[in-house]
């Protein structure tokens, strides 16, 4: 790598990240860029290229910032062994992201072909594992019966709306975790709140108790979790924690 320096513009369209989410990182000092033009402004280094990198990916991988931290800075870390790490998790994920897409496929030339899908078959493309665990958990439920019954009239304008609808909201959140806004901000909570009504409106009732419920599952199933994580890097652990700060607000 040639020896230069970088002002937060070129770094941020580098990296792809946002001016605002270098300045964040530089308050925090998680990323303090190595030198100053002379006018003051931020100049990165090679090494400090190196440092974002690893933090992206950290944050790609659902780290909360504060753990990057620790990775970075802990001398008794074997950098070659993270990025070996971090590069066997990346495989990981690519192959979950492969079965989420051979599942929206399936979803589309169902919508495409205006026919519904029974609630198992959102499941379809992930492992059998998963399908088992949906019937398992919930097939007995007041709330898996409901979804069951709306989504088996719904038809495709419905579905695609729906779609929308939960897309639109996941980009907001990931545009205000982009931005360094905390989770329980109240702009965040909102959106919480707009995803609890989303889930409460088309699939069954949903009480803040129960969407904290949903919360933990997303982060301790990866399975789920990629879901989230397609829109955006940590946004999973975000979403949960925006959630039960709604809860609690609530």
């Amino acid at each position: 790598m040639a020896k230069k320096g970088y002002q937060v513009k070129e770094v941020a369209r580098l990296a792809q990240v946002t001016v605002r989410t270098l300045h964040h990182y530089d308050e925090i000092g998680l990323l303090v860029p190595s030198g100053r033009t002379e006018a003051g402004y931020r100049l990165y280094g090679d090494d400090d290229l190196l440092r974002l990198q690893q933090i992206v990916i950290g944050r790609e991988l659902g780290f909360s910032l504060e753990e990057i931290r620790l990775l970075l800075d802990d001398p008794a870390v074997d950098r070659r062994e993270a990025l070996l790490r971090q590069r066997q998790a990346l495989e990981r994920r690519l192959h979950a992201t492969e079965a989420m897409i051979g599942s929206v496929d399936r979803a589309l030339e169902a919508l495409d072909g205006g026919r519904t899908m029974e609630p198992e078959q959102l499941f379809d493309g992930f492992s059998p594992e998963l399908r088992d665990e949906a019937r398992q958990r919930w097939g007995g439920t007041d709330a898996y019966r409901e979804a069951a019954r709306r989504t088996g009239r719904y038809s495709k304008e419905d579905w695609a709306c729906i779609h929308a609808e939960e897309a639109e909201l996941l980009r907001a959140l990931a545009a205000q975790l982009a931005q360094g806004t905390p989770a329980n901000d109240d702009a965040v909570t909102e959106l919480a709140e707009r995803h609890r009504l989303h889930i409460d409106r088309w699939y069954y009732p949903c009480a803040p108790g129960m969407h904290v419920g949903l919360a933990e599952m997303y982060v301790a199933d990866e399975r789920f979790a990629a879901h989230f994580e397609a829109h955006g890097a940590g946004l999973t652990a975000y979403l949960a924690e925006a959630i039960r700060a709604n809860a609690a607000r609530r």
